[in-house]
């Protein structure tokens, strides 16, 4: 067999080998043995040097039209397969628009979300107004236009968080700086008795941010509504009745209430408000601490100081405010041991509310 029969018959083979093949590996498999560098075509082209002058032409002409030969069946039965591939992934992925829908499961709102549309509910009940501010807030706001002095160990950053721009070198400290995380709403207050005239009735709820180690009682951050009331002729006995009326609707009518005194920076009285233990009904036991009584929320009558920040004459206006966690509202409502349980996102105790 001279090397011109023997270039048919690789020819041949080879085309059979592809038509044969099924993906690509049997197809890459066809391509090292009759093109590779071991392959039965590249070994007559090796040889084709030791061929007479009039040999040389013949064979390099006859080898080269079958290497184009099979290269060609290589590349149609590659774009061939890939084709079927295709065709066949599109059937596995294809919907039948005539089957009947897969039902979701609805979801719910988070016992924390639901909470704090009670409590709004409650006050909007009453006339007040929903106000909303920013939650990176100015130290003015937060702390100085509420009456709060430099030295209060509030304003600490052990106690609060505050922002530093990094972007530029500023050279300062992180408590050196007059932006921070707001501890409370109460800079929502400060912001609407700047532009707004008394009367003044409105809930600002929104996520607060304290330095605390996560605890049975303390998160970093929660979420707080707080009140304010200024209009003429307001006294504690408004500011009470109010809240007595608050801890009725959100705990039940059985439920009792006690103000206690205390002190916050911005309001003068200030109090703070228990209700009577909802599992001991107020005899004392182990959740209450053997006193009956649990605590929900602090409150007061505006500082005139406050008032004086703000532009409010405190001879002819006066007002109170007061302020709740709305997690620890609802571990006091469903009884919950940890407030953690509500921001760890356990569906198996989220489910149950």
């Amino acid at each position: 067999m001279n090397l011109i029969e023997e270039l048919q018959q690789i020819h041949e083979q080879a085309i059979s080998a592809v038509s044969a093949a099924t993906d690509a590996g049997e197809l890459e498999e066809v391509r090292l043995r009759y093109l590779g560098k071991k392959g039965s075509l590249t070994q007559i082209l090796r040889g084709l040097g030791s061929l007479s002058a009039e040999e040389k032409p013949l064979v390099g002409s006859a080898a080269n039209e079958v290497r184009v030969g099979i290269e060609t069946a290589l590349d149609e039965k590659t774009r061939a397969i890939s084709s079927e591939a295709l065709r066949l992934q599109m059937m596995q992925d294809s919907v039948d628009v005539t089957l009947p829908g897969r039902r979701r499961p609805l979801g719910r709102q988070h016992l924390i979300e639901r909470i704090t549309r009670e409590v709004v509910e409650i006050f909007v009940g009453l006339g007040y107004r929903v106000a909303e501010g920013p939650q990176v807030e100015l130290a003015y706001y937060n702390f100085t236009a509420l009456n709060t002095p430099q030295a209060h160990p509030a304003r600490s950053p052990s106690d609060t968080f505050y922002v530093r721009d990094q972007s530029v070198e500023t050279g300062l400290k992180s408590h050196d700086s007059e932006v921070l995380l707001r501890t409370h709403t109460s800079p929502v207050q400060v912001r609407v008795m700047e532009s707004s005239k008394p009367p003044i009735y409105i809930l600002a709820p929104g996520k607060v941010y304290r330095r605390d180690i996560p605890d049975p009682s303390h998160l970093p951050q929660f979420t707080q509504v707080e009140g304010l009331v200024v209009d003429e002729g307001i006294t504690f006995a408004d500011l009470k009745g109010t809240l007595e009326h608050f801890c009725h609707e959100m705990f039940g009518s059985d439920r009792k209430t006690r103000f206690r005194p205390h002190f916050f920076p911005f309001t003068e009285p200030s109090a703070e408000v228990d209700v009577s233990c909802g599992i001991c009904a107020g005899s004392g036991c182990r959740f209450c601490g053997n006193t009956g009584w649990l605590e929900i929320l602090g409150c007061g009558m505006i500082d005139p100081n406050v008032f004086e920040y703000v532009g409010i004459d405190s001879e002819r206006y006066g007002g109170f405010a007061f302020g709740m966690g709305v997690e620890r509202i609802a571990a006091l409502k469903y009884d919950l041991p940890d407030l953690r349980m509500l921001v760890e996102g356990d569906m198996r105790f989220l489910a149950q509310f």
